[in-house]
């Protein structure tokens, strides 16, 4: 499929007619799957509409994010762990589908979107390469469905970053001919999309890390899987040194385009940084929290002030938007005024799988899906590997 990038898009008759389709995402935060039924409107030349019909939410069993986890940090990962992940992961995103599948009432669903689970994405060196789990063919074996999946290698292929992705749903769905729009995703990892009035280019790239390492710290120190609403870090103290030492990784300074995972923003990045000092080491656990969860803040909000000419309005989204904390500190320290998503006409937390469900609706349809203006790919791409289910 990727290569249909090579050849002149085909629209087909009735481009605007609505369509049903299933967004499947999983993220860095290895929390489980967010799944959408979304009823979709793509009218050539227009603003794209999208409604979601019905969500799940499927959280992956402890043994599953377990191996996730150790998958994703560990320098070598054995083959045979890695295939039987593949196609565990393969019965998950189906179960996840086909719940939402029923709840479609007989009616006719297009294609599914499955973004996957990321082990590794290494956009740089001489042999750029990025994986994501998920058994696409058995995903659709299980449901009877089209199924695209592996998005990011055919951007990768043309030069690009293969990441991130959500910007191009951003701009048919979020666009303004009046305001100067920024999108924030809050995920693992929080990346920013750039949306001028009036159509201008639109940039993006990953700032670095939003949820990863604080759900890290609260599993390891908290017995929690994540900071409920930011709680715990509100009764923490921000230490300054620790957070210059941590806004120091050459990363930050990186100019786009640029992505960036668990991979690299992971437990042994910060422990690392937690060794260099003594003082680090025997900080409390909740300053430490504290001070990671302005991490965040800081290093999204150093990227969305340096923006030109400046944005209007800030529209969050994904699982950080629940972290008050967090929101309260992005508010502080950005210059723009700050909104989530729900404002524009979707709840933050199922953006991500939305852009699936329109990504795959595109792919099918043989229309680019990718920006080289965000990842900069030598062209658009087509984004994404089809899978047909049995005949």
């Amino acid at each position: 499929m990727n290569d249909a990038a090579h050849s002149p898009p085909r629209h087909p008759s009735g481009a605007g007619a609505s369509a049903l389709a299933i967004g499947l995402m999983s993220g860095t935060s290895v929390d489980g799957i967010d799944g959408v039924l979304v009823s979709l409107q793509v009218p050539p030349g227009a603003l794209h509409q999208i409604a979601i019909e019905s969500t799940v939410n499927l959280p992956f069993p402890a043994p599953v994010q377990d191996q996730i986890n150790a998958l994703t940090t560990q320098p070598d990962a054995d083959i045979d762990r890695i295939g039987r992940l593949h196609s565990r992961l393969g019965h998950l995103y189906a179960q996840a589908a086909n719940r939402l599948k029923r709840q479609a009432g007989g009616r006719d669903v297009a294609v599914i979107g499955c973004h996957g689970q990321t082990i590794r994405h290494r956009p740089g060196g001489a042999f750029p390469f990025t994986w994501q789990l998920g058994n696409g063919a058995l995903i659709a074996h299980l449901t009877g469905l089209p199924v695209v999946t592996d998005f990011r290698s055919a951007d990768m292929a043309a030069g690009g970053q293969g990441a991130p992705l959500a910007p191009a749903f951003h701009r048919a769905i979020f666009s303004s001919s009046t305001e100067h729009r920024a999108l924030i995703n809050l995920g693992g990892i929080a990346n920013i999309t750039c949306l001028p009035a009036a159509g201008g280019p639109v940039t993006g790239f990953d700032t670095g890390p939003a949820n990863t390492l604080l759900d890290h710290w609260c599993r390891r120190h908290f017995d929690a899987p994540f900071d409920d609403r930011g709680a715990r870090a509100a009764t923490g103290s921000i230490h300054q040194k620790l957070l210059d030492a941590l806004l120091a990784d050459r990363y930050f300074a990186k100019p786009p385009p640029k992505s960036t995972g668990r991979e690299y923003f992971n437990r042994e990045w910060l422990a690392r940084i937690l060794a260099a000092k003594p003082e680090f080491a025997a900080l409390a656990p909740a300053d430490v929290l504290a001070t990671l969860t302005l991490l965040t803040a800081r290093s999204v909000a150093h990227q969305l002030n340096r923006l030109t000419p400046a944005v209007d309005r800030v529209y969050a989204c994904g699982g950080g938007v629940r972290n008050r904390t967090l929101m309260a500190m992005l508010g502080e320290h950005c210059r723009s005024n700050l909104r989530d998503t729900s404002e524009l006409g979707i709840d933050p937390q199922w953006v991500e799988a939305c852009a699936f469900a329109w990504m795959a609706h595109q792919s099918v349809r043989r229309i680019p899906s990718t920006l080289p203006s965000v990842t900069g790919a030598r062209k658009p791409t087509i984004a994404g590997a089809v899978y047909f289910p049995d005949v």
